[in-house]
């Protein structure tokens, strides 16, 4: 009879360990998908962040060029002119122009010289679409709906970027000759304008 009760006393001795196991792998798996879920958000959340901390007006402030040799230069003119507008959503929208092209000497868009037409289409880049941001890596990913450039339309160009302040500069993809643009925007504060030319004057834009 005492052997039996010790013998009952280790049977329920072994379950309530198990239950003991069982209960705490429970919490252990419950902790663990909770703070995954957690980690998720975290992610989703610091990318919605970087996106939204683009959204706004920015003028350009410098489109260079930084030749295989390491040497750079302007690659738009000694003043060239662009707007980068983004919204919260990442929707964007992108000029870039030449100050020094030349007028079409008819005046006529549908008559101008080779000349006229290489200097016009040298001296732009435009394009719009989406605009996705890895800030893990210091990415930008515009996703292009159209372009001045036919062959960038449905493209998808990823560019190393840096954000200091208002400051946005990012690397363009290396260009057959192995030249690589780098464009410079600063952000116009919000409640002012756009100006042609980007400069603090009377009613223009102030930059933060």
């Amino acid at each position: 009879m005492h052997l039996q009760a010790i013998r009952l006393r280790a049977s329920n001795f072994g379950t309530c360990r198990m239950n003991i196991r069982k209960a705490n792998t429970a919490r252990i798996m419950v902790m663990l998908l909770s703070a995954c879920a957690l980690c998720s958000s975290t992610a989703f959340a610091a990318s919605a962040r970087t996106v939204s901390s683009l959204a706004g007006t920015w003028i350009l402030v410098a489109a260079d060029v930084q030749h295989p040799d390491g040497s750079r230069e302007s690659d738009y003119g000694a003043h060239p002119k662009g707007l980068l507008l983004i919204d919260e959503q990442g929707d964007y929208s992108l000029q870039i122009f030449k100050a020094e092209r030349p007028r079409f000497h008819s005046g006529d868009k549908a008559k101008g010289t080779p000349a006229e037409y290489k200097a016009a289409v040298m001296g732009s880049s435009t394009h719009y679409g989406t605009l996705r941001v890895e800030p893990d890596r210091g990415v930008l990913v515009f996703h292009m709906l159209g372009a001045s450039f036919p062959n960038w339309e449905g493209q998808e160009q990823r560019r190393q970027y840096e954000l200091k302040g208002d400051v946005l500069s990012y690397r363009v993809t290396a260009r057959p000759n192995g030249d690589v643009p780098i464009s410079i925007w600063r952000r116009v504060e919000q409640g002012r304008s756009a100006s042609r030319s980007g400069t603090t004057e009377g009613d223009g834009p102030r930059f933060k």
